[in-house]
């Protein structure tokens, strides 16, 4: 048997986070099997939602986590990766130069991606695709920090994307103007009266937390009424409350109270009452589209 690992790298605007996965070669077949998963909430959206631009403070931290990730490829000997950036690098009016720094400091080449490239990413992990019919309409809808990706899909095939400057971290640092969420809505009812969607399929860490505290399970669908009931319960708690009364994580208890409103307003604008949960990220539709061949991967610079 054959082993080789490949990484893949999301710096969005809330976390960073890094996939190590096996490609597993056995005579006849191929598999591939997580072997890693790292998640850092550097939190890059802060800065940039607020200023523009992406801190001296986030640029250290941002920097020191690439560094640590390095550190783990090497240790589980990838034979190669690819970093994609999201909403706040790209919109920051100095994401190039970050990207350039880490590049001649570290020895981390980034990608910045645009939204339709995320949702195309996303999709191409596979779980979305198998678990749609043909005979239906989906909105996959990608909710980060920074941006919300809504993807129209029929018989298994992408009819239209649009990305809203829509995410969580928006709206914590209060960056979301009302202009911005009733432009939103009526693209939701563009979409709504010439798709006819009847369902979405939701990724993100918030809604897949959400699925884990509601006792489900990856690929399990919420209902609308579930999710408004949940998100009025979260709604009614304050920060420390989440904390205690879910055991959530610090990062988690504050965004996920936003990331429900901009799933519930989409169920509300759609008409939709089923919400599918896969469980899919970034990350996997990256290490899909390098092992796959689709991606071309990018060499680990030579240690020190």
């Amino acid at each position: 048997m054959k082993v080789e690992s490949i990484a893949a790298i999301d710096i969005g605007s809330n976390a960073i986070r890094l996939l190590i996965n096996n490609i597993e070669e056995y005579e006849e077949k191929k598999a591939v099997k997580k072997n890693a998963y790292i998640r850092v909430p550097v939190r890059m959206g802060e800065d940039v939602f607020k200023t523009g631009l992406i801190g001296e403070e986030k640029i250290r931290r941002l920097m020191e986590t690439m560094r640590a990730f390095i550190h783990l490829m090497r240790v589980f000997n990838v034979r190669g990766y690819r970093a994609c950036a999201t909403s706040a690098m790209r919109e920051a009016g100095n994401g190039s130069k970050v990207q350039s720094l880490i590049q001649r400091q570290v020895g981390l080449r980034i990608d910045i991606i645009s939204g339709a490239q995320e949702a195309d990413l996303v999709f191409s992990a596979g779980a979305l695709n198998e678990i749609m019919n043909t005979d239906s309409t989906y909105l996959h809808v990608d909710v980060g920090g920074g941006s919300t990706e809504v993807v129209v899909y029929r018989d298994h095939r992408k009819e239209t994307s649009v990305s809203f400057p829509i995410g969580t971290l928006r709206f914590l640092s209060g960056a979301v103007p009302v202009s911005a969420e009733e432009d939103f809505k009526r693209l939701l009812k563009t979409l709504k009266d010439d798709y006819q969607p009847q369902a979405v399929i939701a990724s993100g860490g918030n809604i897949n937390k959400t699925l884990k505290l509601l006792g489900k399970k990856d690929g399990d669908s919420v209902s609308y009424a579930e999710l408004f009931n949940f998100y009025l319960n979260l709604s009614a708690l304050s920060f420390e409350e989440r904390l205690k009364r879910y055991k959530m994580n610090s990062y988690r208890a504050d965004v996920i109270v936003p990331a429900l409103n901009i799933f519930l307003t989409i169920g509300q604008v759609c008409d939709i009452q089923r919400y599918i949960i896969p469980k899919v990220g970034l990350v996997d539709g990256i290490i899909r589209q390098l092992y796959s061949g689709q991606l071309k991967p990018r060499q680990l610079a030579s240690g020190e």
